[in-house]
């Protein structure tokens, strides 16, 4: 009986001292001396997340870089296997010159239809110029007239012949461009400057038409999303300064902008809207770090790092000491 109540008194004992050192952590954590015209809120660092995706089908032949890795935009950091569209592109050249060859055999063909209609003219003139005279008969005119006017109706054919040989021409170079940017397409290359949170596919894998390759983080594209009550969202303006200080650098305050104030205000909970209640409405903002902080600290600054954003309610009121940049 003495040992079950000793165990008791054990288990009371921790879970006060628990309680205390929970409660003395939380008052750590709290921002401590703001002065009236400055708000803070806890929140995370969140990086944009951007995937590398294929605009094609097809089997993945390697993959250029690991998790962890920063990339430049523009930089390949895939490629498909393109074996068999190499192949569909050198047939598609080669239909190119074989319907270059065949224009430059019908424009050939109208040099040849417009001497024989120049040879039936000139037939004709002369037939008539006889008859006129009455060295030939009429019926010789006639057969004349016929030859001319096969002679303009084999150059119509052969101009018409002209035409379709320049729209195969067009239409096989047109199939060597689409065929250059689908090859083109093979290689995947990272669309901003980042570092590489998720390895989603292997060699070997096919993948479909928008088939996730790469996730990358935009490490120039940061914010940390905080919560204020509605009396201190209302004095936040668009665009004002900020500062942010993370846990794990503690000392330094980074410069900052408030990027976003939510037009909507959200409930907690979300049902509750009696006159008492209302100091429960909080409005979500955006606190973006400075971009040439975030590229002078690359390898400092990580998403999913916590800290604490401060912004100012009122444009007159001074930062703290320790909220000071280039003593502002």
């Amino acid at each position: 009986m003495n040992r079950s109540r000793l165990g008791k008194n054990l288990l009371f004992a921790f879970l006060a001292v628990a309680a205390i050192a929970t409660a003395y952590y939380l008052y750590q954590q709290r921002p401590s001396g703001l002065p009236a015209g400055l708000a803070s809120g806890n929140g995370r660092l969140e990086a944009i997340e951007v995937d590398v995706a294929t605009k094609i089908a097809g089997r993945l032949s390697e993959v250029l870089v690991r998790e962890g890795d920063a990339v430049l935009a523009g930089a390949i950091v895939a490629r498909l296997d393109a074996d068999d569209l190499r192949a569909q592109l050198r047939a598609a050249e080669a239909q190119v010159l074989q319907a270059r060859k065949a224009m430059d055999e019908t424009r050939a063909g109208v040099k040849k239809s417009a001497s024989d209609l120049n040879l039936a003219d000139k037939t004709l003139k002369r037939s008539a110029d006889l008859v006129g005279r009455g060295f030939i008969t009429r019926d010789k005119l006639d057969r004349d007239q016929t030859g001319m006017d096969g002679a303009r109706a084999g150059l119509s054919q052969a101009q018409s012949r002209v035409a379709e040989a320049d729209a195969a021409v067009e239409t096989a170079l047109a199939r060597v461009d689409s065929l250059k940017v689908t090859l083109n397409d093979t290689a995947l290359k990272a669309p901003i400057n980042g570092r590489v949170l998720y390895r989603l596919a292997e060699p070997g894998e096919v993948l479909a038409a928008g088939g996730k390759a790469l996730t990358l983080l935009n490490l120039a594209d940061m914010y940390m999303t905080i919560y204020l009550p509605t009396d201190q969202a209302g004095k936040v303006a668009l665009n004002s300064e900020a500062r942010i200080v993370l846990d794990a650098l503690p000392g330094q305050a980074i410069p900052a902008t408030v990027s976003f104030v939510a037009p909507k205000a959200q409930f907690t909970p979300r049902e509750v809207e009696t006159r008492t209640e209302r100091e429960k409405l909080m409005f979500r903002l955006k606190i973006k770090p400075d971009t040439a902080w975030l590229e002078a600290h690359r390898d400092l600054a990580k998403g999913g790092m916590p800290g604490v954003a401060y912004v100012r309610l009122d444009a007159g009121t001074a930062w703290p000491a320790n909220l000071q940049i280039d003593g502002k």
